[in-house]
């Protein structure tokens, strides 16, 4: 992988990131772009384009910042759980699978990729055949999914992102998986009568844990979306209060759990899982 994480603000920054936090504020942009205090500076998120290697495919994700900002360019949570996926902490074949918020399409893509791809590693996992197994030994750690087909994905995010999204996902996909994969407006808190209720096995967000304001809306589709059997996979960098509040919040709904940490981008994956009646009682 060769784009590393975001980097500090540099001398002249301040009012571009002041400027990027107004776009936000009005609904224009899915992402928060990071605190930062070395002078490194933001100059990789200029560059066209971002080379990774998962799932035995070099993928080619356009960036465009000077035109959508933090909304299309790869940030750090994006690539470590694209890792984590890679690693085979879930069997994506035949899972219903959605990406919040996804920017670039990083996330989705890898995971339509590994879907067609993946297959159970008796070394790796065991238990009921024809069920998803996560590494992780947690309660009821199984997501219903016949093993049979691709993954069938779906990458959200806003309007204004749409366009470009989907630019990405068509470049990186080979023909025979575009069919099983669509780009969609996903609206946190809106527009979710578009969606059935519990649709997908999995929901995958790679930073999506940014602006107080969103947090209830958020909550509110990720528990739209889920069913009791369905896993959540939220990695994220643990920036401000607020982003342990999120977490705190997500807990009232679901059983959280960190299932993995990459120290060397600062960046930590949380698996929920609906809470069920026994355990509110």
């Amino acid at each position: 992988m060769r784009l590393r994480g975001p980097g500090a603000r540099q001398p002249g920054s301040k009012a571009r990131a002041n400027r990027l936090s107004k776009e936000l504020d009005s609904g224009e942009m899915a992402l928060v772009p990071y605190e930062e205090s070395a002078e490194i500076g933001l100059q990789k998120f200029h560059k066209p384009l971002a080379t990774f290697s998962f799932a035995n495919h070099t993928i080619q994700i356009r960036q465009d910042w000077r035109q959508l900002g933090v909304a299309a360019v790869v940030w750090d949570a994006a690539i470590v759980l694209s890792a984590y996926l890679e690693m085979g902490a879930v069997e994506l074949r035949g899972c219903s699978a959605v990406e919040l918020g996804a920017g670039t399409g990083l996330v989705g893509i890898v995971a339509a990729l590994l879907g067609e791809s993946s297959g159970l590693a008796p070394s790796l996992v065991s238990g009921t055949h024809g069920k998803t197994h996560f590494l992780e030994q947690l309660p009821d750690p199984y997501v219903k999914c016949a093993i049979t087909d691709g993954a069938h994905v779906t990458i959200t995010d806003r309007q204004v992102a749409l366009e470009f999204l989907k630019s990405n996902v068509e470049a990186n996909l080979p023909p025979h998986i575009q069919p099983k994969v669509v780009v969609k407006e996903l609206t946190w808190g809106q527009n979710l009568g578009s969606f059935s209720p519990g649709e997908f096995d999995l929901i995958l967000g790679a930073d999506v844990i940014y602006l107080e304001d969103t947090f209830t809306d958020l909550l509110q589709t990720l528990g739209y979306l889920c069913s009791n059997h369905s896993v959540i996979l939220l990695a994220c960098r643990i920036r401000y209060e607020r982003d342990n509040n999120f977490l705190t919040m997500l807990e009232r709904q679901f059983t959280v759990s960190k299932v993995h940490y990459d120290p060397e981008k600062d960046v930590h994956i949380y698996r929920a899982q609906k809470r069920n009646q026994r355990e509110d009682l």
